[in-house]
């Protein structure tokens, strides 16, 4: 046990004075999830917006209502104009009882969403007028969706990719290093077991990757961001583990391999980065031709993220880790049993 705490303290120590892994764990895909929630955080928020003049009763319902969004203007020639321009799909004049709608040709589909919600306010409005019950009804109500705003969807992927990064990395590079080194050569001759350094070293990768997930929920979440949390978002901290293993088990079948620190790193990105891509990190597979979304169920990465997806954001519950935590484990058995049996202790 005192072994055990030893050599933790000391990969940790370690981990903490190398900058780069830092960087390559915390400050690199961290980068990724600030500038894609930047850049996609208004997507699909915007209102279609015409021009209006004049005021009503109609007016006022449609800016009640929220469907569009009015910018008034005190004469038509300045409306009409903007519409010209291209700068706006529609204007709309209000003569008294009178309404004329000007739209754009160019622009068919946004200039039939606008004709289509003012003509639906303005039968209203007529069927109201003659006090006469109306013939059919209609009802509306919300349901929530499975549909996701862009950070709801990255954050879990990229959070993802982060812990995947720095499993395989982290214990690729340092298994080379050690090699290289003699280190490993000199704990083979310590009464040291090979089962406490490497589970000082996955309990390391573990706590990096909780800290990880503290962080990117924690920046996400943020109000310039705006990530919710639904369900038992908790249930994301056993998958970061076993997607912790699972990598780490990955790196350590890179490392078996590599013979420098160089090599490993290559082979590493090699590994992830398509991974990364092919498995849902950055764009929903679900739009990706079929036969590339069934290649995509071979990656351990693609069901880490369908997993951390359901119970961060989509509000499901513990039956949603089933698949993805049989996967994860049956793969970190089968790639850990491949390292152990190509493991070497010295050049």
């Amino acid at each position: 046990m005192t072994a055990f705490k030893t050599l933790s303290v000391a990969m940790l120590k370690g981990f903490l004075r190398d900058k780069v892994t830092l960087f390559f764990t915390f400050l690199f895909p961290l980068m990724f999830l600030v500038i894609f929630g930047l850049i996609l955080r208004d997507v699909g928020a915007d209102k279609t917006r015409i021009a209006v003049v004049g005021d009503g009763p109609i007016v006022s319902a449609l800016r009640d209502s929220g469907a569009l969004e009015l910018e008034p203007y005190n004469d038509e020639n300045s409306a009409v104009q903007k519409v010209k321009d291209g700068d706006l799909p529609a204007a709309l004049i209000i003569r008294g009882q009178q309404l004329d709608v000007r739209f754009a040709q160019s622009d068919q589909v946004k200039s039939a969403t606008v004709l289509g919600i003012i003509n639906g306010f303005v039968d209203k409005a007529n069927l109201a007028a003659t006090g006469q019950p109306p013939t059919f009804t209609f009802a509306a109500e919300k349901v929530e969706d499975a549909s996701l705003k862009p950070i709801q969807y990255l954050t879990p992927g990229i959070l993802s990719w982060g812990v995947a990064v720095s499993a395989v990395f982290g214990a690729a590079l340092t298994l080379v290093s050690w090699r290289r080194k003699q280190v490993l050569r000199r704990i083979r001759l310590a009464p040291v077991s090979a089962g406490s350094v490497l589970s000082s070293r996955i309990l390391v990768s573990a706590g990096v990757a909780l800290v990880q997930g503290a962080t990117f929920i924690g920046i996400a979440s943020l109000p310039v961001f705006g990530l919710k949390l639904s369900g038992q978002w908790w249930l994301a901290i056993p998958l970061l583990l076993l997607g912790t293993i699972a990598f780490f088990a990955l790196g350590m079948l890179v490392g078996a391999f590599a013979k420098t620190e160089e090599a490993a790193s290559a082979a590493a990105n090699i590994v992830v980065l398509p991974m990364a891509f092919l498995s849902g990190t950055f764009f929903p597979v679900d739009q990706a031709p079929a036969w590339l979304q069934t290649v995509s169920k071979i990656f351990p990465l693609r069901h880490m993220n369908d997993g951390m997806l359901d119970v961060l954001v989509r509000g499901k519950g513990i039956e949603a880790l089933a698949m993805p935590a049989a996967i994860l484990v049956g793969f970190s058995l089968v790639v850990g049993f491949i390292a152990s049996r190509v493991f070497k202790w010295e050049e």
